[in-house]
């Protein structure tokens, strides 16, 4: 696949036209319109591309071009897909408030003096969604000023950008200010791909990296495999861009995509919206992807005039049709045609509880046009939702537009509350009143993930995610069976009609409505003079010690932690046992002790499922006998000098970017994670805390491992890249067994190990 790029033309504050062409731009460009002083270097990026493709002698896909041309050394860089780790020199980073608390307490920790490119810092991810938009996030501000009084300042001494509660959700800021053709830029969020709707590669990661890209080191990333995924046809009726999404994660799962870059290419592209591309490439983060990018075209460009900047799964063709994928997984799909029998045959509630659109995936103009379309059919009709029906805008640029031109009104009058310019329930930011805890239920969602209790800590909800007019649709008609297809409504007046596909302006006829000005600039005087104090009694935030050092030998008698379960069944379905960064590192609620690292860990592994007894929250503490939380058994053992392991299944650490995943273990006395498969961002974030993360090199060997055992693992002392680790299984029998087990640690991630952790190595090099 080597899809080529049409034109980028590029002008005083106004980015068009194509990645090739801007490559080869004489024009200084620059980063936003916050930061006129700072230009991407677009002549190096074209320098740096050709050399890359006059080594490797073959054509590049537009993925590799924008990649490799970031490259620090892109004479001796050693190239292979999925083998050799790319050293590469991002233009930015984004963070959002959750994250941003232990990034920026890392930063503080290196002793910097300012940040090495241009960051921001999001507040978007602490504000609960309850009774709505303003009171919710007046709540918010008063609950939370501690974390963003820490947050602003931290920003102004150091140079970072801040976004202030109300702003929107990270990833409609980024789309609307900094995303553009050609850029490289990393986030502290997993849903950061979504910046590929406009041609950039946006990849999501930890805390950890962020800080590295913000003290001006290279930043490391294993050379992505390439998906192509070719559109045919166009959209058209009821099918919207979610439906190409929640298709491909179907075919791929939510681990196909894992270590790829997926490209979207074909005639079909020119059908889809800007907003619609990123909506496609921010939900790639559930089939595991490094990342997703769209080819550059004329929807880009008149996006960008409009927000002020002037392998292969097969085709997804014509015949795509409106998809609802769920429960409790993301990548079962099923076309809405087929919903309501598969629902029956399951035992899956029909009735739909809440219908909820928004979030970082659809929040954009045109997502909450067409779903404005649905609802004034319903209004006309003397219609109103029969579930209740949350609507949260992506920013305030978003809310304040859709409030200018009617929308807000129609949806509201349709029987839908408005939240705050957040994350909310997507994130399990909702203070849900309407069931119990434990009472099955069924929801649907425009959101991204729909893993158990991730919405509203409510392990009986069925979560569904389709695209936001479906979700609209679904909460007038009341009913998981309604297919709008199809389907017939029965009016106020006891008339049968059937809703028409929405139809709704890609972009508002006149500019965007900007809002509120939520924008905190650092200080044009540099912030050597201010002060960022941590209380040492803060319940919310917590200075960071550093973490032991390797003592230099191999690591002896680890004691099992938990044995995460290999499959189970959920409410009716036969699922592989998952282990995401939720289960391991649960949100919500939680959110509040972000910044406070021993705080944080009382939620560590809570969610996880014991092989031993099937139970969450409940293992066996080998010192006492009893029966006891994860946290608090990982708390005895370290206080009694026993480290120990965690054993898992595969695609262990998928969803959330959040580093606090790989931060808790390191902290409670956790040397080593055993699993038959990483996701690729919890992989990368233990190894920056000075985690062992390993496979199995005989996937079965899974099954040899006793939740009592002790392990070993042997060969430290020459740990090399590319040589596995040999470890020793001490059952409590007498008997033992041995085995090999593989890594991905590169000459740099091995000395992240030895120092202790990624931030420890970077102190020894100052």
């Amino acid at each position: 696949l080597t899809p080529h790029c049409a034109n980028l033309a590029l002008g005083q504050g106004v980015r068009r036209l194509h990645v090739s062409a801007a490559f080869n731009a004489k024009a200084k460009v620059s980063m936003s319109r916050f930061e006129p002083s700072n230009f991407v270097n677009y002549e190096k990026l074209n320098e740096n591309v050709n050399i890359v493709r006059k080594r490797l002698n073959r054509p590049l896909t537009l993925s590799e071009k924008i990649v490799y041309g970031h490259l620090d050394d892109p004479v001796g860089q050693d190239i292979a897909r999925g083998r050799t780790y790319l050293r590469l020199r991002p233009d930015r980073v984004a963070m959002q408030d959750a994250t941003a608390q232990m990034a920026m307490l890392q930063f503080i920790s290196s002793g910097l003096p300012q940040v090495a490119v241009p960051s921001t810092i999001h507040c978007d991810h602490l504000i609960e969604a309850q009774i709505g938009g303003a009171k919710d996030l007046a709540r918010a501000k008063d609950i939370n000023a501690e974390v963003y009084n820490f947050l602003a300042s931290a920003g102004a001494k150091y140079g970072v950008g801040f976004w202030k509660p109300g702003s929107g959700i990270i990833h409609q800021i980024i789309l609307e200010n900094y995303a553009y053709p050609g850029v490289l830029l990393i986030g502290t969020d997993s849903h950061t791909p979504n910046g590929g709707g406009l041609g950039s590669i946006c990849i999501g990661v930890g805390g950890a990296d962020a800080v590295d890209v913000m003290a001006g080191i290279p930043w490391e990333l294993k050379c992505p495999n390439v998906i192509g995924v070719k559109l045919t046809g166009k959209l058209s009726g009821w099918t919207s861009p979610k439906d190409v999404i929640l298709k491909v994660a179907g075919i791929l799962t939510v681990k196909g995509g894992t270590g790829a870059i997926v490209e979207y290419h074909g005639p079909g592209v020119d059908s889809i919206s800007c907003t619609g591309m990123a909506t496609i490439c921010n939900m790639g983060a559930e089939i595991g992807a490094t990342t997703s990018v769209f080819p550059y075209n004329h929807r880009m460009k008149t996006y960008l005039e409009k927000t002020g900047r002037g392998g292969h799964p097969g085709n997804v063709s014509q015949m795509l049709k409106p998809h609802i994928n769920g429960p409790f997984t993301p990548d079962l799909a099923h076309p809405m045609a087929d919903i309501g029998a598969t629902a029956v045959k399951n035992g899956w509630p029909l009735q739909v509880k809440v219908g909820l659109i928004g979030s970082c995936t659809n929040s954009s103009y045109e997502d909450m046009g067409r779903s404005a379309s649905v609802a004034k059919q319903a209004l006309d009709k003397g219609l109103k939702c029969k579930a209740a029906f949350t609507i949260t805008p992506g920013s305030e640029q978003i809310r304040a537009t859709i409030e200018r031109d009617g929308y807000s009104k129609i949806l509201g009058d349709v029987g839908g509350m408005v939240l705050a310019n957040a994350c909310g329930p997507c994130i399990g930011q909702w203070d849900r009143r309407d069931v119990k805890k434990g009472e099955k239920n069924t929801i649907v969602t425009s959101y991204n993930r729909n893993f158990t209790a991730r919405n509203d800590a409510n392990p009986a909800t069925h979560a569904f995610v389709a695209s936001p007019e479906i979700v609209t649709a679904l909460a007038i008609a009341g009913t998981l069976d309604f297919n709008p297809e199809v389907d017939y409504l029965t009016a106020a007046n006891g008339e049968k009609f059937k809703l028409k596909p929405p139809s709704a302006d890609e972009l508002p006829k006149l500019d965007f409505d900007p809002g509120q000005d939520t924008y905190q600039h650092p200080p044009a005087e540099g912030g050597s003079k201010l002060r960022v104090d941590v209380s040492p009694t803060s319940t919310r935030l917590q200075l960071l010690e550093p973490f032991d050092k390797w003592a230099g030998g191999d690591l002896e008698d680890l004691q099992i932690l938990i044995k995460v379960s290999g499959q189970r069944i959920i409410w009716g379905l036969f699922r592989r046992g998952k282990c995401t960064t939720d289960h391991i590192s649960a949100a919500g609620p939680w959110l509040k002790f972000r910044g406070h690292l021993d705080n944080i860990s009382n939620n560590m592994l809570i969610g996880a499922v014991n092989i031993e007894n099937d139970g969450v929250n409940k293992i066996k503490n080998q010192l006492t006998g009893e029966y006891g939380g994860v946290p608090d058994v990982a708390r005895h053992y370290k206080a009694n000098g026993l480290s120990w392991v965690v054993v898992g299944d595969d695609n262990y650490g998928e969803g959330s970017s959040r580093e606090h995943a790989a931060l808790e273990p390191r902290h409670l006395g956790g040397r080593c994670i055993i699993v038959k498969s990483f996701a690729r961002i919890h992989e990368t974030n233990l190894k920056k805390q000075g985690m062992l993360p390993l496979t199995f090199q005989n996937p079965a060997d899974y099954d040899k491992i006793r939740p009592d055992d002790k392990i070993s693992i042997k060969g430290l002392a020459t740990f090399a890249p590319g040589k596995p680790l040999s470890t020793v299984v001490k059952h409590s029998d007498g008997t033992k067994d041995e085995f090999q087990l593989n890594h991905t640690f590169n000459e740099t991630q091995i000395e992240w190990f030895q120092a202790g952790s990624a931030l420890n190595r970077m102190k020894e090099l100052q």
